[in-house]
């Protein structure tokens, strides 16, 4: 590439970053409203590598807004800042984006931590009732292993180009402006991350319930979560240890990033054993003594000839891989995310693929097929078949610290998302701060608690399950896409990690495929998720359109405090 090529490239990039780095420092760490949007990690370090020629340079909001993306939420205008004083002053708390102190391994509990819940614990059943054989079921499996990936590299590409905490926020807003982003933050922050935690933290609570009540276990896959008639353990007594979970892990996410993430290396290597357990116990039931008469007839006979059962299959399949995108929502705490990003997703995804092919294929062994089609908690019902009462209720610990392994790993991810909402304006400015005492967003994992915790006690989930396929699934679909939109939009964008082009493609095909299936079989849901979503839009413009701004007293907390060039202070939009 040319040399003036290359200086054009890197003063962009440098634009971004810079962007992000003044709206960081400015804001001390209290949320003030940014407009960031990177397209690598060589400045991500800037406190230590700060060019000699932009170090002087006075960085404009208004003009780097102009440069790196359109769209802000809100418009900064002229104000100065001198870059000396943003990048060297640490008056407050040190902002998430400049803690870099997500490694890989921190990574891979992550990634792993979140897709290893309750998932391949229970799924198995729906995959197999669906798919009809041993045979078709891995396969379906492998297949939803393999589309899992492709949404992962995609995701992987966008995070070594823009990498920002905030995963989908920053890359809707970078690709299609703040109103995709948005209600991309609306629909996650309100419905899809709390409830997604408060159903980790049911199944955990369900699980510690069987401990002290019995060993054996309802049908969650086919029942709803927390009703009456299948509990083993009082209704009254899944919601306090539940709402406790939420707390426990609330309470180790605030105390330091640290805590929380070595927390999440520990249970990463127990779903790890466990998984490892389950497959070498397979196997030496499959050596040693005669296991179930599962292929006995073949692999693939009496698998289903409908189109929609596999359909069916895979998106049962693809619900216990989902959570690959949880380690772009702290792109920007990485220590390296343009190398470490990549290389985690790469190494995650082979992992949790070949986890739940060898589980699935050692219940095989061990259990016959009926019971794996009627029953939910199949890895309840395998330690049982092996050990006896004893091997139910090992496995039944091992379930529960998996949930609440998958708990803290999603607490810790889906704050980062109220707290870059928080300060890009998507939400008061307080929700972007970061403690000063601790360095972590207590105030976004507060809200998030909150929320979560309402989900816990309302403890309706059955219609969770199509909001997440239709919501979620055009999110993904909207932010894959904005791969193409980019290659084709930005093609000198610098891109540390370049995933092949038929990658984001299968992957917008796939979705494509579950959300029209979502609304053709359930409309009515699929219609309530529509008006959810659209109802963001008055809520956006009420947001950025100065409804709230203009209010007396009320006002000044929608409008995220800035540190002026003179060392002053004001609100955007004024301090009226």
């Amino acid at each position: 590439m040319p040399t003036e090529q290359n200086l054009t490239l890197r003063q962009q990039r440098d634009s971004f970053e810079l962007a992000s780095l003044v709206s960081s420092s400015s804001a001390g760490g209290d949320g003030g409203s940014t407009s960031p949007r990177v397209s690598s990690d060589r400045l991500s370090n800037l406190d230590y590598e700060i060019d000699e020629e932009i170090h002087h340079q006075q960085i404009s909001f208004d003009s780097v807004r102009r440069e790196s993306y359109s769209g802000s939420l809100f418009d900064y205008g002229d104000q100065l800042f001198p870059l000396a004083a943003s990048a060297d002053s640490r008056d407050g708390p040190l902002p998430l984006e400049k803690q870099k102190r997500l490694g890989i391994l921190n990574g891979l509990g992550l990634v792993i931590g979140v897709q290893i819940g309750s998932g391949i614990f229970s799924s198995p059943s729906q995959v197999d009732a669906e798919a009809g054989s041993p045979g078709a079921s891995l396969l379906v499996w492998l297949i939803a292993g393999l589309l899992a990936w492709t949404g992962a590299a995609s995701y992987a590409e966008l995070g070594t180009a823009i990498p920002l905490n905030g995963g989908t926020v920053a890359y809707l807003h970078h690709i299609f402006g703040p109103l995709p982003a948005f209600l991309f933050a609306w629909t996650a922050i309100t419905v899809l991350k709390p409830g997604s935690m408060a159903i980790i933290a049911i199944v955990f609570a369900e699980y510690i319930g069987r401990l002290i009540f019995s060993h054996s276990a309802p049908d969650i896959a086919t029942e709803s979560i927390s009703t009456a008639e299948n509990l083993y353990s009082p209704l009254w007594f899944n919601k306090i240890i539940a709402v406790a979970a939420i707390l426990v892990v609330t309470i180790i996410n605030a105390i330091s990033t640290k805590l929380s993430t070595r927390t999440g290396d520990v249970f990463l290597f127990i779903k790890i054993l466990s998984l490892v357990a389950i497959t070498v116990i397979g196997l030496i039931v499959l050596i040693f003594r005669k296991g179930a008469d599962n292929f006995t007839e073949g692999w693939f006979a009496g698998s289903s000839e409908s189109l929609g059962n596999y359909a069916i299959a895979l998106y049962a399949g693809l619900w216990a891989f989902d959570g690959w995108d949880n380690l772009n929502y702290v792109a920007a705490e990485m220590k390296n995310p343009s190398k470490d990003l990549p290389l985690v997703i790469h190494v995650a995804m082979p992992i949790v693929i070949f986890c739940y092919l060898a589980a699935n294929l050692a219940y095989y062994v061990v259990l016959p097929s009926s019971e794996l089609t009627k029953s939910s908690t199949i890895a309840l019902a395998f330690g049982e078949s092996v050990f006896g009462r004893f091997g139910a209720i090992v496995f039944t610990v091992c379930v529960a610290l998996s949930c609440f392994g998958a708990l803290n790993a999603t607490t810790f991810t889906s704050a980062r998302l109220v707290y870059v909402s928080g300060k890009d304006g998507f939400l008061p400015a307080r929700f972007g701060k970061v403690n000063r005492r601790t360095d972590t967003p207590i105030n976004a994992l507060l809200l998030q608690a909150a929320v979560t915790i309402v989900f816990v006690l309302a403890g309706e989930f059955k219609s969770l399950l199509t909001f997440y396929g239709v919501a979620g699934y055009l999110f993904y679909f909207l932010t894959v896409l904005g791969v193409i939109v980019l290659r084709v939009r930005e093609p000198q964008l610098e891109r540390p990690y370049k995933t092949f082009i038929l990658t984001p493609v299968m992957f917008c095909c796939v979705a494509l495929f579950l959300i029209s299936r979502g609304i053709f079989s359930a409309t009515l849901e699929a219609s309530f998720v529509a008006i959810f979503v659209l109802a963001g839009v008055p809520v956006y413009f009420w947001r950025a359109g100065g409804g709230l701004h203009e209010m007396p007293l009320v006002g000044r907390l929608f409008r995220p405090k800035m540190k002026l060039g003179d060392n002053t202070t004001g609100y955007i939009g004024g301090n009226s």
